[in-house]
């Protein structure tokens, strides 16, 4: 693994966890709403966490394959 592949995966491991834990918040406000409770605002936030988190996940995939592609470029 590359010192690059290390770092993404490092940074990943972090943006995962929020992303189940926004996905943990809606489930548990879905239940809520099943019961008359008002939380739209509180799932409106998960999701906004849940969209950032994917977003961060996906640039930090297309700065890998930008290095990956540049080292591959590269003359030995």
């Amino acid at each position: 693994m590359s010192k690059y592949q290390k770092q993404l995966h490092d940074i990943r491991k972090p943006l995962n966890t929020i992303s189940m834990q926004a996905e943990l918040i809606r489930m548990l406000s879905e239940k809520l709403a099943s019961q008359g409770d008002d939380i739209e605002r509180l799932d409106a936030s998960a999701l906004k966490i849940i969209a950032s988190a994917k977003d961060c996940s996906q640039q930090l995939q297309d700065l890998f394959e930008e290095i990956e592609h540049d080292q591959s470029n590269q003359p030995d």
